[in-house]
């Protein structure tokens, strides 16, 4: 079992990466939290994996800290949630906010994520109620914005928003709410983003 890779990123995108590990490309999925920590192509880069095995697939998911590993981990022990809509559920808020949103039984929060809906965010705070609370969330880092080329921006923009789920339609409202005019990075744009489209 996988658990931890080390390596050359050799291609990046939202929602995954190659990692070059002596040679050995590793096709890794990430969150959109650990992809704006990550180098740029050619960097090197560690990840915490969960190996994820079925029967048609081995996939491999991959964390930049050991916390979102565990809350991955805690989001597919529940009945119902498989480690796409777990990933997706770590792209659209932190560990901070969702341990809150556990804890408080927070149903409304976790129900406006997309592709959770009510019974799913009730049974998420149901059983994770306990155990979010033992996380040691203390350790959660501060991400800190990273430029990118403008002319970049608004195409990752676009493309982290229909990967998380939502419809074309949703997206353009958003982008039009958007305050770009100062340029800004693709993670201040998506955070801007999503807060309007979890209104």
């Amino acid at each position: 079992m996988i658990a931890l890779l080390t390596g050359v990123i050799a291609y990046k995108s939202p929602d995954h990466i190659i990692l070059d590990v002596h040679g050995v490309g590793y096709r890794v999925l990430i969150p959109f939290s650990t992809y704006y920590e990550l180098p740029e192509e050619g960097g090197t880069a560690s990840l915490h994996i969960h190996t994820s095995v079925r029967e048609d697939a081995i996939q491999l998911y991959g964390f930049r800290t050991r916390l979102e590993k565990s809350f991955f981990q805690l989001l597919i022990s529940v009945s119902g949630v498989g480690p796409k809509m777990a990933r997706d559920i770590l792209s659209n808020i932190q560990p901070g906010p969702l341990a809150q949103a556990l804890v408080q039984g927070d149903v409304h929060k976790l129900s406006a994520i997309p592709g959770i809906g009510k019974k799913t965010a009730e049974r998420l705070a149901l059983e994770l109620k306990d155990k979010a609370g033992k996380l040691d969330l203390a350790s959660a880092p501060a991400f800190e914005a990273r430029e990118i080329p403008a002319e970049d921006v608004m195409d990752d923009v676009v493309s982290a928003l229909l990967n998380l789920g939502y419809k074309e339609p949703q997206v353009r409202r958003a982008l039009g709410g958007l305050d770009a005019t100062g340029g800004g990075t693709v993670e201040e744009l998506l955070k801007q983003a999503l807060k309007i489209l979890m209104k």
